[in-house]
C-alpha cells in the first residue's frame, strides 16, 4: 500500500481534533500530521503532532510531502482582536499554506471558510448570494478563499473544496452551545431581544462527514455552506436542549435597550482597565440572524445523518455528566 499523507493545518482546535480522530479512524490515511502552533487540548492516538506557525513561512521540508491538506487554522473570535490581527493569521496563513501545497505537490486541499463573509442577514441566504462581510474575520476569510482559488487555478490536476460553516457544536466546543446549555441548565438565560433570531447551527461530526463527502466528488472546486436545512431560531435551539436534556424553557425576553446598556457599561469598564469581552457589538451579534441555507451538497446528493435534537443527542451521550462540554 503506497503511503497517503493528510496534513491538517489548525488541527489542534475543536473542529481539528474530531477532523482527525475520522481521519485516523477511515485507515485511508497512513500518515496524520497535525500542524499548529498550539499543543491540543485532546490528543488523538496515531496523529503526528508538528508545531506550525502559518503566520511565518512554512518550511515544507519540515512537514513533509501532503496528499491532502486541510487548513482550518484561523484567528475566529468576533469581536476579540484588532483588525490587523485577522489578516495576520487568516489572509497571511491562506498564503503561507498555499505556497507549502505547492511546494510538495499537493493535488487536494480543503479550506474552512466561514458564513461571515456573507454579513448578518434576516433573508435567506446560500452559496449564490453577494458576499457582504461586516467585521474583520469576514474580510479576511473572503480574501482568504480568493488566495485558495488562485491555487487551484495555477496548476493542473488540483481540487478544492472550500467550505463556509455556520456555528459548529459538539463534544469538546466549549463555545457557544456549551455556554448556552450552563444558563439553561441554571435557569440564567433570557431570550436575547427576541426569541425568533435566526441561527445557522450544525454538529461537528455532520460537519466532518460532509467534507469527506464532498472530497469523493471529481469537481476540480466546490464551495458550500455547512448548517441544517432547517432555519432554527433561538427559541427552537432552546427547545431542543428542553427536548433532549430536560433544561427549562427561557422565561422572558431581555429587551435590547437594556442588553445593548449593559453592552456600553461593560466598555467604559474596558476603558478604566477592567478585562472583558462585553460589549454592543457583541450584544448585536446576539440579535441579528445568520440565515444560511445550504444547498449546493443536498443537491449533490448530501443526505444529512442527524438534525438538531439528534445531534444534541449525540453530543449529551459522549459526555457522561450531560454538560454539553
Amino acid at each position: 500500500m503506497s503511503e497517503h499523507v493528510a496534513v491538517v493545518f489548525g488541527g489542534a482546535g475543536f473542529i481539528g481534533t474530531h477532523l482527525l480522530r475520522s481521519l485516523v479512524a477511515d485507515g485511508r490515511h497512513t500518515v496524520v500530521i497535525s500542524a499548529d502552533i498550539k499543543d491540543p487540548a485532546r490528543t488523538v492516538e496515531g496523529v503526528d503532532y508538528r508545531y506550525c506557525d502559518v503566520r511565518q513561512p512554512i518550511d515544507a521540508a519540515a512537514i513533509g510531502h501532503a496528499d491532502t491538506i486541510y487548513n482550518l487554522a484561523a484567528v475566529h473570535t468576533t469581536p476579540g482582536h484588532e483588525e490587523w490581527e485577522y489578516y495576520w493569521t487568516n489572509v497571511l496563513g491562506a498564503t503561507h499554506v498555499c505556497d507549502y501545497a505547492r511546494a510538495v505537490g499537493a493535488p487536494r486541499m480543503v479550506f474552512t471558510s466561514s458564513i461571515s463573509v456573507y454579513g448578518p442577514c434576516e433573508t435567506a441566504k446560500d452559496e449564490t448570494s453577494r458576499l457582504e462581510p461586516n467585521s474583520g474575520y469576514g474580510r479576511s476569510k473572503f480574501q482568504a478563499e480568493e488566495i485558495h482559488r488562485a491555487w487551484l487555478h495555477s496548476g493542473d490536476g488540483r481540487r478544492l473544496r472550500i467550505v463556509r460553516p455556520a456555528v459548529v457544536f459538539g463534544p469538546g466546543e466549549g463555545g457557544n452551545f456549551t455556554r448556552l446549555a450552563g444558563l439553561l441548565k441554571k435557569r440564567r438565560f433570557l431570550y436575547p431581544g427576541r426569541k425568533d433570531t435566526i441561527k445557522a447551527c450544525g454538529y461537528v461530526g455532520e460537519l466532518v462527514r460532509m467534507l469527506d463527502y464532498a472530497l469523493e466528488r471529481d469537481e476540480a472546486e466546490l464551495t458550500f455552506n455547512f448548517a441544517y436545512p432547517e432555519r432554527y431560531t433561538t427559541e427552537d435551539i432552546c427547545r431542543a436542549f428542553h427536548t433532549v436534556a430536560g433544561t427549562p424553557m427561557p422565561p422572558g425576553v431581555m429587551p435590547l435597550p437594556v442588553m445593548l446598556m449593559g453592552g456600553l457599561a461593560f466598555e467604559v469598564l474596558g476603558t478604566l482597565g477592567y478585562k472583558t469581552s462585553v460589549n454592543r457589538a457583541r450584544v448585536l451579534k446576539l440579535v441579528n440572524s445568520t440565515n444560511i441555507v445550504p444547498k449546493v451538497m443536498p443537491a449533490l446528493g448530501y443526505a444529512y445523518e442527524t438534525d438538531l435534537e439528534e445531534a444534541l443527542r449525540r453530543w449529551q451521550a459522549a459526555d457522561p455528566a450531560g454538560d454539553f462540554v
